[in-house]
């Protein structure tokens, strides 16, 4: 899988590939990848909307303080909503997708 938006250095293990899904969608990322890094080097800027007027939000910063990027992890009963994709370390398997929609994310109904 070609991941355009990859740069090289940093924290990232290149030869420990992890599979993670989004939105129903299964994509790969790298060993010292968060969730946010691995979606935005996937290509994926749209990553949730807002909450009272469903306006686009992407990623815009890089830690603890970030507005935008929540998201919510696993599935069925042990759901975590409100999760920061900056502060989430991406492991095998992961489970994660975007809130504050109606319909597909990219084509939100309200």
């Amino acid at each position: 899988m070609s991941q355009p938006n990859r740069i090289a250095g940093g924290q990232i293990d290149d030869k420990h590939a992890l599979s993670f899904r989004w939105n129903g969608r299964n994509l790969t990322g790298y060993a010292g990848d968060t969730l946010a890094s691995a979606l935005l080097a996937n290509g994926i800027r749209l990553v949730g909307r807002s909450f009272k007027y469903h306006r686009p939000r992407g990623i815009f910063s890089s830690g603890s303080e970030e507005p935008n990027a929540l998201v919510q992890l696993r599935e069925g009963a042990a759901q975590e909503p409100n999760t920061r994709a900056t502060m989430v370390e991406l492991f095998d398997g992961l489970v994660a997708t975007s809130q504050n929609h109606r319909g597909a994310l990219e084509w939100d109904l309200l």
